[in-house]
C-alpha cells in the first residue's frame, strides 16, 4: 500500500544583498541520520486500515529505533483516542533532531546521541494533536507547531534548546516552512483580487516583508525560503521543468534553470545550502527519491533513494 503523506511542510537579513554565505550544505552520514519516520499500519475490524503502534525512526544506514516515549495515535482534547489519525511528528531537515507529543501530553524535541527537552504544559493550547503539525527548521533549533481545526489559533514558534517561545505567526497564515538558516518564516496568504500573497516573519513574529509573487512562483509549490530571507525557490514541473529563483525584495524573478528530475512527485522542497536546494520526490510503491540541485548551474545529483517500511500507515521525511 503506498504510504499516505504526513503533513505536514528577519528585518535584519532582508537587508543583506543575495549570495552571501551563510552556511555549508549539510551531510547525512550513515546511523547518525535520520531518514524518515514510519508508524505501522494495522487492519481494523470493519476494513479500514489506522495507525497502531510506536513512531519509529529510520537511520540511512538501514537501522530502526523506535520511540517509547511518543505518542502514536493521535489524541483529542480531552485526551481520548482518535484511532485513525497518527499523532503529529517532524524530523529536522538534518536528520538530527525528531519532535512529537510524549505520551503524557507534552510537546518534545529529542536530538540523537542528545537528550529530550520537554516543553512546558501549557507550551500549547488544548487542542486535539491531529489538529497540530509539527515542523523543524533544517538544524532542527526552532519547532512551529500550526494549529488548525474549527478553533485556528496562531502558529507558535520555539527554541528547541530551552523550549521558550519566540513568537508567534497569525493563524490565518499558511505556514510554507522555514528559511535554510531557521531565522525567518515562509507563510502565504489570501490577498486583494482573489490573488496570493507571501509574507515573511522572524521566528520572533515580526512581519518582515509581503509581497505578491508572480503566479509562476505562487502557483507552483511548495515554495522554500534561503538563508538570506529573500530568496524563494519553486519547481514548475512540466514539458519543461524549471528551477524558478524569485526575490522578494526587489519583485524580481532572479533565475530560470532548466533541470531534469527523475521520476516522482514533488513532496518537498528545501534549500540545504547557499547555492543548493534539496528536493524529495514520491514514487510508487512508498519510494523517495532526494536530488539536489546547484542553484548556479541547474546541475541535478542524486542524493539518496530509498523504499520506506512496507507496513508503513504515514511518514515524516527529514527535511533537507
Amino acid at each position: 500500500m503506498r504510504a499516505k503523506i504526513l503533513t505536514v511542510l528577519v528585518a535584519a537579513a532582508l537587508a543583506a544583498a543575495p549570495g552571501v554565505a551563510y552556511a555549508e550544505p549539510h551531510a547525512h552520514q550513515g546511523h547518525d541520520s535520520i531518514r524518515y519516520a514510519s508508524i505501522k499500519s494495522c487492519h481494523a475490524k470493519g476494513g479500514e486500515d489506522r495507525p497502531c503502534g510506536d513512531w519509529r525512526l529510520v537511520m540511512h544506514d538501514g537501522e530502526q529505533s523506535v520511540l517509547h516515549d511518543a505518542q502514536g495515535v493521535a489524541l483529542d482534547a480531552k485526551g481520548k483516542s482518535v484511532r485513525y489519525s497518527p499523532a503529529p511528528i517532524a524530523v529536522s531537515g538534518n536528520g538530527q533532531r525528531v519532535a512529537y507529543f510524549t505520551k503524557t501530553g507534552r510537546l518534545a524535541v529529542r536530538t540523537l546521541g542528545g537528550g529530550v527537552k520537554v516543553f512546558a504544559k501549557d507550551a500549547l493550547p488544548r487542542v486535539a494533536q491531529n489538529d497540530v503539525t509539527l515542523l523543524l527548521s533544517d538544524d532542527g533549533g526552532r519547532l512551529a507547531a500550526i494549529i488548525s481545526g474549527e478553533k485556528a489559533a496562531s502558529t507558535r514558534v520555539f527554541d528547541t534548546a530551552t523550549g521558550a517561545r519566540l513568537g508567534t505567526v497569525p493563524g490565518d497564515r499558511s505556514v510554507l516552512g522555514f528559511s535554510f538558516d531557521g531565522d525567518e518564516v515562509l507563510t502565504s496568504v489570501g490577498g486583494d483580487e482573489s490573488v496570493t500573497d507571501l509574507v515573511v516573519y522572524s521566528d520572533t513574529g515580526e512581519q518582515a516583508v509581503r509581497v505578491t509573487p508572480p503566479q509562476v512562483v505562487v502557483s507552483n509549490g511548495p515554495q522554500a525560503l534561503s538563508a538570506d530571507g529573500r530568496t524563494i525557490a519553486s519547481i514548475v514541473q512540466g514539458a519543461k521543468t524549471q528551477l524558478v529563483l524569485y526575490d522578494l525584495q526587489t519583485d524580481e524573478v532572479t533565475a530560470r534553470k532548466k533541470i531534469k528530475l527523475p521520476a516522482g512527485d514533488l513532496h518537498m522542497v528545501d534549500w540545504t545550502g547557499d547555492t543548493q536546494v534539496t528536493l524529495h520526490l514520491l514514487t510508487g510503491d512508498n519510494g523517495m527519491t532526494i536530488v539536489q540541485i546547484d542553484t548556479e548551474t541547474g546541475a541535478v545529483k542524486v542524493r539518496d533513494k530509498y523504499t520506506m517500511l512496507k507496513d508503513t500507515f504515514v511518514f515524516a521525511a527529514c527535511g533537507g
